[in-house]
């Protein structure tokens, strides 16, 4: 079974993505991960390539074709992306919600406990970082609109959608692992 990932910033999907990954001893296949990757090698900061692919559908369609293989080659993982369960339209598709003040606390907390490196790390309050969420995920709408034709916040694109806001990380694996056990018994 492969199962892909989706979801608001901050909604805890890595986080799930990966206990899932290890609760059930299969390997997980993170898209964030793979486009830091590819700033690295282009020598450009996170944000930076975020901006070339609003004009630059290149690294989009590299990370596209490397999930679109992944999901003909290979079976039992987890992939962790927000196109993912277009890409791989037979996997099982779990998409994770936050409210946006949440998700902003939740940041902002992993960030000065140093757990993220990335375009937030200049960020210096939740009320930023709203904003910086707002923006990045408007990019993300127009962006994958204008590639696919697809709407990545539009729950009828999941099998299962779960709210984390008022949820706390057990809470919310456990909830996600019923209903892939149960998926798993069928």
């Amino acid at each position: 079974m492969i199962i892909s990932f989706a979801g608001a910033i901050g909604s805890g999907k890595s986080t799930i993505a990966e206990m899932l990954s290890k609760k059930l001893n299969i390997p997980r296949y993170y898209m964030g991960g793979i486009m830091r990757e590819i700033a690295k090698k282009r020598n450009l900061s996170f944000s930076e390539l975020m901006e070339l692919n609003k004009t630059d559908p290149s690294v989009d369609h590299e990370v596209d074709e490397y999930q679109t293989n992944l999901g003909k080659t290979q079976d039992n993982f987890v992939i962790e992306g927000r196109t993912s369960y277009y890409f791989i339209p037979h996997s099982l598709k779990i998409f994770l919600d936050v409210n946006e003040e949440e998700s902003a606390r939740r940041i902002f907390a992993d960030q000065k406990n140093h757990i993220r490196h990335n375009e937030t790390s200049t960020i210096t309050n939740v009320e930023e970082m709203v904003k910086s969420i707002k923006r990045r995920k408007q990019s993300e709408v127009e962006r994958y609109e204008k590639y696919y034709g697809i709407d990545v916040y539009d729950y009828k694109n999941y099998d299962f959608v779960l709210d984390t806001t008022n949820l706390n990380i057990d809470e919310v694996f456990a909830k996600v692992y019923e209903f892939v056990k149960n998926r798993l018994e069928k």
